[in-house]
């Protein structure tokens, strides 16, 4: 567990938040300048804040009443960058290497060819970086960052100069970070897919305040604290892979409900958590017949939230999960949307894209 209780003025920003981070992926989610790195550099050793405490496991890192602050590199912890900052003259192997220095003193929190197996990094031990391409590189940045033996691993928008071919190539890593190492992370973002994806925690920053923190189901489903509002509002469904179709289309089990989906990259019987975008769903108080989409939801309608322009949210329960739509007023109206109706969640299947489903 990481507890993090922070005050620091930074040019206008004015940071004053208290957080803890329980085991898992948890994301500092907010707009530019909203104080997420200014907190992840604190929680490395790299910013000496004004005033507050820091521990991880109850081990005190930082604490400016007792006079306490560890150098970074006693720390225990590692730390992903945007930009990989691997040593360009070291090849693959030699990097790995590095960091496996810094944990020569305390037992190993990963074996290292299980990191290299975990991360695909057996072909490239030979290379150096100048022959690596962006996702390779913070492959084994992620590497050399968990063969330091961390207590905590920290990530700063370790995606954001990615194009998105290589952040689908990396995203999978990390959920297998979050998944199988017993290490916790900390991961800034801004990026709500990349949120929705890998996040297990969300704690949403503005100002240098925290907005609200919790489980990411319940943070996303909220456009009151989401940098682009109603925009990126959406919610999770948890499903099984139940078939994959000749015509390039995988079927879920949702609770006991299909879910049908562009081909996912997951075999016969895993699990996967799904994104539905709000503006993606529509509703309507009778079954639809003759339509192309191929996923049609019975449900209840749970609430329905005005917004300040045209739009509502209406959230729906069904036998699959809490799904949200973003509708216009106008519908809710004519169609007589309010809390405790049934009505049928349509879901075009292209409408959710690769990025939206994780393992």
């Amino acid at each position: 567990m990481l507890e993090v209780n922070l005050r620091h003025a930074l040019g206008a920003l004015e940071l004053d938040l208290q957080f803890s981070a329980p085991p898992g992926l948890t994301v500092l989610f907010g707009r530019s300048g909203a104080g997420k790195t200014t907190v992840i550099n604190a929680v490395a050793g790299l910013l000496r804040p004004d005033a507050g405490r820091i521990s991880v496991s109850g081990r005190c890192l930082m604490d400016t009443e007792r006079g306490v602050f560890l150098r970074p590199e006693a720390r225990r912890i590692g730390y992903v960058f945007q930009d990989a900052r691997l040593f360009p003259h070291l090849n693959v192997q030699q990097n790995l290497s590095y960091g496996q220095w810094f944990a020569r003193h305390r037992p190993p929190r990963a074996d290292r060819a299980r990191v290299v197996e975990m991360l695909g990094l057996g072909p490239l031990l030979e290379r150096r970086p100048d022959a690596l391409s962006g996702g390779e590189k913070s492959r084994v940045a992620i590497g050399r960052a968990l063969l330091a033996a961390p207590d905590i691993l920290l990530a700063d928008e370790p995606l954001a100069a990615l194009d998105e071919t290589r952040k689908a190539e990396i995203l999978p890593y990390f959920e297998r970070l979050r998944d199988e190492m017993n290490v916790p992370i900390l991961y800034v973002s801004h990026a709500v897919r990349e949120v929705a994806r890998l996040a297990t925690t969300v704690v949403v920053l503005d100002g240098g305040r925290i907005l609200r923190q919790g489980a990411a189901a319940e943070v996303l489903a909220d456009p009151s604290v989401l940098p682009t509002g109603a925009r990126d509002a959406g919610a999770f469904l948890t499903a099984i892979v139940q078939d994959h179709d000749e015509d390039g289309l995988t079927t879920l089990d949702a609770s006991g409900m299909p879910l049908i989906l562009p081909r996912v990259a997951a075999p016969v019987g895993a699990v996967v958590r799904v994104r539905i975008a709000a503006h993606d769903v529509i509703l309507a108080r009778h079954r639809p017949e003759g339509l192309s989409a191929l996923n049609i939801l019975s449900g209840r309608v749970q609430e329905v939230r005005a917004g300040d322009g045209p739009g509502a949210l209406v959230v729906v329960d069904t036998q699959a999960g809490r799904i949200l739509a973003r509708i216009t007023r106008r519908s809710a109206l004519a169609l007589g949307i309010t809390p405790g109706i049934a009505v049928f969640a349509v879901i075009k299947s292209v409408s959710v894209a690769p990025a939206d489903v994780g393992g």
